[in-house]
């Protein structure tokens, strides 16, 4: 949209199937009712009082809509992006008009943050698809879920704003699956496991995140590993993720006593002796639905050559213990 745009939308005279839904928060509505703007993205209009219920603004999103009201939502023309293409090679398992699924490098940050202006797959895709500068916010174009950065894998990025409405609600809605592989010190007594547990910002250091209690701040989170490889003092874990918190899986997994390995952050100073970028965190399976057809798309990310060759390290150490 290179011009401001209005949206008008009205509430329904009250019926009698009507009568069980009169106490709908607006966000909540809103996003029901207009399928290409996703509920966070509401949400923002409403804070930046862009939203009017019966001709007034209204900035709370959790005012209630009744029978009747009338809303205006007036969506803004993109801000100019200020960010710069950087031809950085991208590694694509899956591309058509609607989205990119990208397999992430390790060291690779997702999306530009303060001093770090440059060197992100933001930029990397500005470079690869000029279109993408409108869709989903100006700092963030396209991109619906993340990958730490030395978290290699399958990453999907919208090029549409109905895809990026699309692949925003599949994610929040948890019908788009995600499946990691992880190398981790020790081997769980089980051959599989979920850990429910609430992850929050660190109480100390708040560049980590940590297992905080609801009432604390922490948000809940829920994490299934299954075995895949016992590989003697080391196992290889399959992991999938029910919620999409910031370092889940390496917070959860560390939390339990078997952190990812090469993790300096969760991983307790412990070393294999093997020179590593990373974490051994590889986001291997990613399913998903077309925004438009609906059809079923798969992605597979081949398993990093790092990652092989400390697999390999460790199949051969297990061998002659």
């Amino acid at each position: 949209m290179n011009d401001e745009s209005l949206i008008s939308i009205e509430f329904p005279e009250a019926t009698e199937p009507l009568k069980k839904q009169q106490n709908h928060r607006l966000d909540l509505w809103l996003s029901q009712n207009l399928p290409d703007l996703s509920r966070s993205r509401i949400q923002n209009l409403i804070e930046q009082g862009q939203v009017t219920v019966n001709d007034e603004i209204c900035t709370s999103k959790k005012a209630t809509v009744k029978a009747g009201d009338r809303f205006q939502i007036t969506i803004p023309p993109p801000e100019p992006l200020e960010l710069k293409p950087n031809n950085i090679p991208l590694d694509i398992l899956y591309e058509d008009e609607q989205l990119l699924i990208i397999n992430k490098q390790a060291g690779l940050v997702v999306h530009p943050a303060p001093g770090h202006p440059e060197g992100t797959m933001v930029n990397a895709l500005l470079a690869y698809c000029d279109t993408l500068a409108g869709i989903g916010g100006v700092q963030r174009p396209g991109i619906v879920h993340r990958l730490d950065k030395d978290t290699t894998g399958a990453i999907a990025v919208a090029k549409t704003d109905l895809a990026c409405s699309s692949l925003q609600k599949q994610f929040q809605e948890k019908t788009a699956r995600r499946e990691y592989l992880g190398l981790v010190f020790g081997c769980p007594k089980t051959e599989k496991g979920t850990i429910d547990l609430p992850i929050g910002r660190h109480p100390v250091d708040r560049k980590k995140m940590a297992v905080v209690p609801v009432e604390k701040g922490g948000r809940p989170s829920v994490t299934r590993w299954e075995i895949e490889e016992r590989l003697g003092n080391y196992s290889l874990l399959k992991f999938q993720l029910e919620t999409g918190r910031t370092h889940q899986i390496r917070v959860h997994i560390s939390k339990i006593g078997h952190p990812i390995v090469g993790d300096a952050v969760y991983g307790s100073g412990r070393s294999l002796g093997v020179n590593l970028t990373g974490q051994a965190l590889h986001a291997w399976r990613l399913e998903l639905q077309h925004p438009v057809t609906g059809e079923l798309i798969e992605a597979i990310a081949p398993k990093p050559a790092e990652f092989l060759t400390l697999l390999e390290v460790l199949r051969k150490r297990s061998l002659t213990k």
